[in-house]
């Protein structure tokens, strides 16, 4: 080629076109070098039919021969579907609206598989969600949301398999029933509200009542344990007080026995004659005289009135 164009060079017209189609063909090149991004892959077709599948990287297609059929993202993707009627099976007609996330695998599958790929996921959608409702009464569809998720995901997961595509989860976004059901579940639940209020205020208040009774049962049994110590305090005192006062009792007796022996001993050691004697014994026998008695025994020596002066003359 670049012999040629050096025979052209002589030739201003023949340069031209050298040149021109020498720009001709390095513009062919760039334009089939491809450049596949990341997360995606490209469907090449030779002469109409299945080539090969490009992942990210840069390749080169080969002219007037091979074709992208189709880019092909391969992130997860998620589509929403509009409300789709269906049927209980205590004949109770709502609308329920799904959310599917979906990622293909296979280029090839998802290129030649179905025409339209989400039409055909949005009807099996819909087609599964009416068979699985059906075999469902109100109540238990409200409430088994993720077991229908569950069941509704297999069915499609396995049905996309030959299309290239994984449904990775599904979700039911609203069910929505008719009005006058949605009057009656608020007013149904309004009162369980109202039941649950009503339950927790009597625990409440009985919990109160409780707590009051054990309040006024410790008081009482503090006060009875106040009395009952007081009164063991009360009672050790009393005990305490006629202890000592019998032990000053006795010690007083005994210092009267005491002074009354050494009384006695100091008489003894005295040595008293026979007057004091008498003496003594007129005054015991005057005390006797004042006393209460009605019978007065007078000892034998001092029975003469006569003895008793002469006595009394001796002793004086």
């Amino acid at each position: 080629m670049f012999a040629a164009l050096l025979a052209a060079g002589s030739n201003p017209a023949g340069l031209i076109i050298g040149l021109g189609l020498v720009l001709l063909i390095v513009l062919l090149i760039v334009a089939n070098i491809k450049v596949v991004p990341q997360s995606q892959a490209y469907v090449v077709e030779r002469l109409g039919t299945y080539h090969a599948t490009w992942t990210a990287g840069i390749h080169v297609k080969t002219p007037f021969l091979d074709r992208i059929g189709k880019q092909v993202s391969l992130k997860e993707q998620v589509v929403d579907f509009p409300p789709q009627p269906v049927i209980t099976k205590d004949n109770v007609t709502m609308q329920i609206d799904t959310v599917v996330f979906y990622q293909i695998t296979d280029s090839k599958l998802y290129a030649y598989g179905v025409e339209y790929p989400l039409s055909a996921i949005e009807n099996l959608t819909a087609t599964t969600l009416r068979n699985i409702i059906g075999e469902l009464e109100l109540d238990h569809t409200l409430t088994s949301r993720d077991t229908i998720n569950s069941q509704i995901r297999s069915i499609l997961d396995e049905a996309t398999d030959p299309w290239g595509i994984k449904v990775n989860r599904v979700e039911l976004k609203n069910i929505l029933p008719p009005r006058e059901i949605q009057d009656a579940m608020e007013k149904q639940m309004k009162a369980e509200r109202e039941r649950r209020e009503s339950i927790l205020r009597a625990e409440g208040d009985k919990a109160s009542r409780v707590l009051v009774a054990e309040g006024m049962k410790e008081s009482q049994i503090l006060q009875a344990e106040g009395e009952k110590a007081s009164a063991i305090l009360h009672a050790e005192a009393v005990s305490e007080t006629k202890i000592r006062e019998a032990e000053g009792e006795a010690q007083a007796i005994l210092c009267v026995q005491q002074a009354t022996a050494e009384a006695i001993r100091y008489i003894n050691d005295a040595k008293p004659g026979e007057a004091y004697l008498i003496l003594q014994r007129l005054n015991a026998l005057g005390t006797v005289a004042n006393g209460q008695a009605t019978k007065l025994i007078i000892p034998s020596d001092l029975q003469g009135i006569a003895g008793l002066v002469a006595s009394a003359k001796e002793a004086l």
